[in-house]
């Protein structure tokens, strides 16, 4: 068995992603190549490579990275007896993303991305399958009665719902108004609850 990774290792791994992001965010996906990567990290490429061997790997690590700070963020906000009283509050978290302009645009660009780039389009996959399984389980948490099977159509439902408004409440796409968005914010807690 190999041993984790250094701290020192876990820096280097976290500057590594801060630089893709930042490409991928002010530049786009096509810009976002390894040797772009690298530069903008001020490192060599077999350096990149030695913790990301392929942009795919990159991809995935940035996408699991931005799904556990938003997971983070809600963990703090579940309300673990069972009852509905943190649902709004979790519901407000994740919401909020959408007012955070440059995630929007990253994610715009990821699909992109994966419009085009089968690697990208796999890191995509796996990126909403974790998520939809996340609030799976949380749907089953909150209502144990409901299936597993049920939960998780729940839980796809929700995730789309999520990507797409996200286009609109940001204002990329358009801005909701107040009935839209009280609407959208009913239909999301109806599938959670």
């Amino acid at each position: 068995m190999s041993p984790g990774p250094t701290s020192k290792g876990t820096l280097r791994r976290t500057a590594l992603l801060d630089a893709a992001e930042r490409i991928l965010g002010s530049a786009g996906g096509a810009e976002l190549t390894m040797r772009a990567v690298a530069d903008a990290a001020g490192v060599r490429l077999g350096h990149l490579q030695y913790y990301f061997p392929a942009r795919s790997d990159l991809l995935t690590a940035l996408l699991d990275r931005i799904l556990t700070a938003s997971l983070e963020r809600v963990e703090g906000l579940t309300d673990t007896s069972g009852t509905d009283g943190g649902l709004p509050a979790v519901l407000d978290s994740v919401l909020g993303e959408h007012e955070d302009l440059p995630l929007v645009r990253l994610f715009t660009e990821v699909w992109a991305m994966a419009a085009h780039d089968e690697e990208a389009a796999t890191a995509v996959r796996a990126f909403y399958a974790r998520y939809a399984e996340h609030v799976a389980a949380f749907i089953r948490h909150h209502r144990p009665a409901v299936t597993a099977a049920e939960a998780h159509a729940r839980a796809e439902v929700f995730v789309m719902l999520m990507e797409g408004s996200a286009l609109f409440r940001s204002g990329v796409a358009g801005r909701p108004g107040p009935r839209t968005d009280a609407r959208l914010r009913a239909t999301l807690l109806g599938l959670l609850v």
